[in-house]
C-alpha cells in the first residue's frame, strides 16, 4: 500500500513518474492579466513610478504656491526625469506638468534679473557690478580690438536737490538721470548704481576716444534735460570720471583683473571733474588729466587725488 504524505494526492499533477516533486504554478495574481497573445502584464504597473511623479508635482505645486521656485522647480524636474526614464522614446509631457515648468522657469528668470537690479532706479546694482567687472576683464578675447571703459558718474549737489524738493522729488531725479545716462548707450554697455547718488557706466570694447564722447554725451544730455517738468528751479547736472583699460595689444601688457583698481582710478578722475567746476568729464590722456567737451580750455584741471595706480 502506498502510504501519502499528508495532502498529497496519487493523481497529484505536481508529482512526476520519478516521484520527485514539481513546483505547482503560483496561484494567478489579482493584478495580472493575460493578454490575447499570452503575455502576461501588470496592469497596475505600467508606470511603476507614477506615484512618485505626482508625489513630485504635488510637492512643486506646494512650493510654487509659498513663493519657493527653486524648490518647486527641482521637483518638476525629477518628475520628468521619472518620466523620461520609464520610457525608450521622449515622453509625452502632460501640458499642465509642461506648462508649469515654463512658468516656473520664467519666475526663476524674473527674480534672479530682481536680484540684480537696483529697486528704485531699476539700474543693475552693486552685486552685478563687482561680478560683471570681473568677467570682463579676465575675458582677454573680448580686448583684442578694444579695450574697457568704467566711468564713475555723481550728481552735482544732490544733497540740496533733497533739501530743497525733498526726498520724493530725488528719488525721481534719481530715476530720470539713469534714464539719460542709458539712453544711447553702445551694445554692450550698462549702468549700475554705485551707491547713493553714484553710478557706474561700464563700456567694454570701446577706444579711449569713443569712451570719451559717450561719457560727455551722457552728460549733456542730463544738463539740457527740462528738469522743470519734476519741479520748478530744479536743475541737475553730473561729473564723471572716465578710467579706460586699453586692449592687450595696445597696451603691451594683459589687463588688470583687478576692477577695484579702475574703479579707483574712474574715481581720482571723478574728483577732477568736482574740483574742476563739476559738470564734467573727466579722463587720462597722453599721461595728462583733461576735461571732455565744452569744460575743456575754459577751466583750470585740478590735480587727481593719487591712488597709487598711475
Amino acid at each position: 500500500m502506498t502510504v501519502l504524505r499528508p495532502g498529497v494526492a496519487e493523481s497529484d499533477p505536481a508529482r512526476d513518474g520519478a516521484g520527485r516533486g514539481v513546483p505547482a504554478p503560483p496561484p494567478p495574481s489579482p493584478h495580472r492579466t493575460t493578454p490575447a497573445n499570452g503575455t502576461p502584464h501588470n496592469s497596475s504597473s505600467q508606470q511603476p513610478n507614477a506615484g512618485l511623479v505626482q508625489l513630485h508635482e504635488s510637492i512643486a505645486a506646494l512650493f510654487a504656491s509659498r513663493g519657493q521656485w527653486r524648490q518647486a522647480y527641482h521637483h518638476l524636474r525629477s518628475a520628468l526625469d521619472l518620466l523620461s526614464s520609464e520610457q525608450i522614446e521622449p515622453p509625452h509631457v502632460p501640458e499642465q506638468l509642461r506648462n508649469e515648468v515654463d512658468r516656473l522657469r520664467r519666475e526663476h528668470a524674473e527674480a534672479r534679473e530682481q536680484s540684480l537690479r537696483d529697486s528704485l532706479t531699476a539700474s543693475y546694482n552693486r552685486r552685478y557690478l563687482d561680478q560683471r567687472l570681473v568677467d570682463l576683464l579676465t575675458d582677454q578675447e573680448r580686448r583684442t580690438t578694444g579695450g574697457l571703459a568704467v566711468a564713475l558718474v555723481d550728481l552735482d549737489w544732490f544733497k540740496q536737490v533733497n533739501d530743497t524738493y525733498g526726498h520724493l522729488i530725488g528719488d525721481r531725479v534719481l530715476q530720470r538721470v539713469v534714464e539719460l545716462l542709458q539712453d544711447g548707450l553702445p551694445e554692450g554697455a550698462f549702468c549700475a548704481r554705485y551707491g547713493g547718488e553714484e553710478f557706474v557706466l561700464v563700456l567694454p570694447d570701446i577706444d579711449a576716444q569713443t569712451a570719451v564722447a559717450v561719457c560727455e554725451a551722457a552728460r549733456a544730455r542730463a544738463e539740457r534735460f527740462s528738469w522743470q517738468q519734476l519741479a520748478s528751479g530744479l536743475r541737475v547736472t553730473v561729473s564723471i570720471g572716465l578710467a579706460h583699460e586699453p586692449a592687450p595689444e595696445q597696451a603691451g601688457a594683459p589687463l588688470s583683473v583687478d576692477p577695484q583698481a579702475q574703479l579707483l582710478r574712474a574715481d581720482s578722475l571723478l574728483y577732477v571733474a568736482k574740483q574742476s567746476g563739476r559738470n564734467a568729464v573727466a579722463y587720462r590722456e597722453g599721461g595728462r588729466v583733461r576735461l571732455a567737451g565744452a569744460a575743456a580750455g575754459r577751466r583750470a584741471v585740478a590735480e587727481p587725488r593719487v591712488v597709487g595706480y598711475y
